[in-house]
């Protein structure tokens, strides 16, 4: 694989940082001098050890890579620029992430990859780790499996309703042990949220919120409804749930669980609804498309919509706080828009060879975005675009592939 760069990889940064972990962040110590002893010693184990992998100074970024057609998938280290071979899996129709392992689902099941490379938040801090990109096995799911996972568990929801929840240590360990079947059925995805699991039922049409323990049994109901649920998302405020007349704001404090409207601005057709959110992760701000030339934009700590007109619509994401939304075209290129005043303030070359999405039938390309990049994957060009978004959507670099990298996932974030 060739690595294209217009500036110094981020990846200087972390070289100059390692040095500084040791004295970051370790339990009952009181800092650079404290005279007890160090973390390394056997006899002390630091705040925030995971053993087998390394901890570094700053996220290690990798994205998942898949051909559907001829299964070939990699893993793409966007700290040094190479491409690791892991198990083919051909057919994949979908590939989503919790952060560290990737999902790729097909008809007969969905496979589970870890790609080596996550972040422990401890809300004051974090913590960066690395370790060994390996194949994990396959939940007996369908392609319809939704896959929703916290630093726990790992809760599979089947298209039939039927959840199943995974240990995460399992994962961690490199296997998959047998599942603990959850009582009921439920509408959408089973979410781990505050050592919690929060899920819809259907009630006479219309879903209700209700928040059910780790074994699956019932915990409390809140007085809350979604119709026509579809779309979710974690944020540092509490779990998005989209709904008919907007979004479901779940929240968890002391114990208690709470849950609020942010309805849209009036009446929404059903073909330019929120469904299907898309943020940096743990990003308070998210997007959707909202039909064909539009994206709604949530923000859920001012709890509101903004619809922002654009081109038509392939794929959106934002960094928030600030930062531009950036929409991916049918032109092919990436647009920055101001998400205040809706007007388009940059816009990239044409990234996508042929100047537009493949019209295939193939999974559309995506954007995916952390703290300082955005990844652009473009299939028939066997390439994936780094954009510096805060710097006039300049391409940074670009990677060449051995592969046509169809669907696309960022991990280690």
């Amino acid at each position: 694989m060739t690595v294209r760069r217009n500036v110094t990889p981020r990846a200087a940064a972390a070289l100059a940082l390692t040095g500084l972990l040791a004295t970051g962040c370790s339990a009952g110590q009181g800092g650079d001098n404290d005279p007890r002893p160090a973390a390394s010693s056997p006899s002390v184990t630091p705040h925030g050890y995971v053993e087998g992998a390394r901890e570094a100074a700053e996220q290690q970024s990798r994205l998942l890579l898949n051909d559907p057609v001829s299964g070939d998938t990699r893993v793409l280290d966007l700290i040094t620029g190479e491409a690791h071979r892991t198990a083919r899996v051909a057919d994949a129709v979908r590939l989503d992430t919790d952060g560290r392992f990737g999902h790729l689902h097909t008809a007969a099941g969905t496979r589970v990859l870890d790609s080596g490379a996550w972040t422990v938040d401890h809300g004051d801090h974090v913590h960066y780790y690395s370790a060994a990109i390996r194949d994990v096995g396959e939940f007996p799911a369908s392609g319809g499996a939704q896959v929703r996972g916290d630093g726990s568990v790992t809760v599979v929801t089947g298209a039939d309703g039927g959840a199943a929840r995974y240990d995460r240590a399992d994962l961690e360990q490199g296997g998959i042990a047998a599942p603990r079947a959850l009582p009921g059925t439920y509408t959408g995805p089973v979410v781990p949220y505050e050592e919690h699991l929060l899920a819809l039922t259907d009630g006479d049409g219309t879903a209700r919120l209700t928040v059910l323990d780790r074994e699956g049994r019932r915990v409390t109901a809140p007085d809350a409804e979604c119709a026509a649920p579809r779309g979710d998302a974690v944020t540092r405020r509490g779990l998005v749930l989209g709904c008919a007349d907007g979004a479901l704001l779940v929240h968890a404090e002391g114990g208690a669980f709470t849950a609020e409207r942010i309805p849209y601005d009036g009446a929404v057709p059903e073909r330019e609804r929120a469904t299907a959110f898309r943020q940096r992760p743990g990003s308070d701000t998210l997007t959707a498309p909202a039909g064909a030339d539009a994206v709604w934009v949530l923000d859920v700590t001012e709890k509101t919509w903004t619809r922002v007109e654009t081109g038509p619509v392939v794929a959106a994401n934002t960094a928030g706080e600030g930062s531009p939304l950036l929409v991916l075209e049918t032109d092919g290129a990436l647009h920055g828009y101001d998400i205040a005043t809706g007007e388009r303030t940059a816009r990239t070359k044409t990234l996508l060879t042929g100047g537009k999405p493949a019209a295939n039938g193939s999974a559309a390309p995506v954007v995916e975005v952390d703290r300082s990049r955005a990844y652009v994957n473009d299939p028939e060009g066997k390439r994936v675009f780094e954009i510096d978004y805060n710097d006039g959507l300049r391409v940074a670099r670009s990677f060449d592939l051995d592969i046509e990298p169809v669907l696309m996932a960022e991990t280690g974030r």
